[in-house]
């Protein structure tokens, strides 16, 4: 099986100054064409750095795409160090430079000097266009591995990929690829990664020779299956079978597959079923009705949401008793249900959600610890609350709750 690396070059990532989304997108497109990722690393704008992983990836990785190191200025170290580990010269591209001038042009300002520069590659590459920058791509070959270098901007680098890379590489690699690859990810909401697991059981049963990883979120656990089949029915097949039998052991808790939103799923069982939903928001403070706004449409079937931080805002906007705020306390099972119900009605709506907690990191008592979040559901029918601990750290705990009170309302929309 073909296999591929890829290398991130500069100082910038390895001191935390920007996320290196570049690798996750690379990963994703090579695995779609069937030449996996086995390795990623970062480097700094060093040239025994670059060289080192250079050497690596001849012995050892069918392709290597390099990122960043492509610029103008003396720390972008990738082109001279390419050209050096080929053995190759610099010459200059006519086409490339044409378009480096013609970026200039259209921004009326002159082009300094070290621009000239990026339209140079080594003598034997062949040249990746760069429609988006001044910085063109390369492809260099040795010992039948190919090398191929693309600028770090982002924009640049995603438009380069899906324009020529891929369809270079199938090329290049196609009396090569005889399986398919494919995956698929399995959305869970309202159980612990463990507590899946154990449901599951033996995966080997299920699995045999393909792959199934667990991948904690804050909504819940991602279960991704990964096959290699003969040809993409087969893997189609794989996949199938294999999920399957997962859900014949933990379907209640998937809600969803790949890039699925709970918030969506929750959307459209509701405009399914023309029903409504309202929302009173303590300890998420609004969180809540921002996932379920950022769905387009959600207005036919949410009515509406009110954010009572205090105590005065549950007692004078949500009719909460002050007795029960008294007796109870704001973060209480009482003050949740009182919460939920309220809010259903003040919006005439045939769901009602609330949350009130402990966010923290500071509020906590022995009885009330940071994390502790009662969830409310109120329904024509019935009103409860639910009593949830999710840690002490203030943004996962806010998430974690948005997440579960959806996760109620769609246990209960079944």
């Amino acid at each position: 099986m073909l296999v591929s690396k890829i290398i991130s070059v500069g100082d910038e990532i390895l001191i935390g100054q920007i996320v290196n989304s570049n690798a996750s997108y690379i990963g994703e497109k090579l695995y779609s064409i069937g030449i996996p990722v086995k390795k990623i690393v970062t480097i700094g704008d060093t040239k025994e750095a670059l060289l080192e992983e250079l050497d690596d990836s001849i012995l050892s990785f069918d392709v290597t795409v390099i990122t960043g190191g492509l610029g103008p200025t003396h720390d972008d170290i990738t082109k001279p160090v390419i050209t050096e580990f080929f053995n190759e010269e610099l010459v200059t591209d006519e086409k490339i430079l044409e378009h480096v001038k013609g970026i200039f042009r259209s921004r009326n300002i002159r082009m300094p000097e070290v621009n000239f520069e990026q339209a140079k590659v080594p003598a034997n590459c062949r040249v990746i266009f760069n429609h988006g920058g001044t910085a063109p791509g390369m492809w260099m070959e040795k010992n039948n591995k190919v090398v191929i270098c693309l600028p770090g901007v982002p924009f640049e680098m995603k438009d380069m990929i899906d324009r020529y890379v891929l369809k270079m590489l199938q090329e290049k690699f196609v009396s090569n690829v005889n399986y398919f690859l494919k995956s698929k990810t399995l959305l869970t909401t309202g159980i612990g990664e463990s507590h899946l697991s154990e449901m599951i059981g033996n995966v080997e049963d299920i699995i045999e020779e393909n792959k199934l990883a667990f991948l904690p979120s804050m909504y819940g656990v991602r279960m991704r299956i990964d096959v290699k089949g003969a040809d993409e029915k087969n893997a189609d097949d794989k996949i199938f079978k294999i999920e399957n039998e997962i859900r014949k052991k933990v379907g209640q808790y998937i809600f969803g597959v790949n890039d699925d939103l709970l918030e969506k799923e929750v959307g459209k069982m509701l405009e399914e079923r023309n029903l409504t939903l309202a929302v009173a928001e303590s300890c998420t403070g609004g969180l809540i009705s921002s996932k379920i706004t950022d769905i387009s449409g959600s207005s036919k079937y949410f009515f509406g949401g009110v954010c009572t931080y205090s105590n005065n805002s549950k007692f004078y906007i949500l009719d909460v008793k002050s007795g029960t705020l008294e007796n109870h306390g704001a973060v209480s099972e009482e003050t949740a249900m009182e919460m939920a119900e309220n809010v259903r009605k003040k919006f005439n709506a045939d769901f009602g959600l609330s949350t009130t907690g402990i966010a923290g990191p500071s509020g906590g008592t022995e009885t009330k610890p940071v994390g502790l979040v009662w969830i409310g559901f109120s329904s024509k029918e019935k009103t409860f609350a639910k009593k949830y601990l999710f840690g002490n750290n203030r943004e996962r705990t806010k998430l974690r709750a948005a997440y579960a009170a959806l996760d109620l309302l769609k246990k209960n929309l079944k």
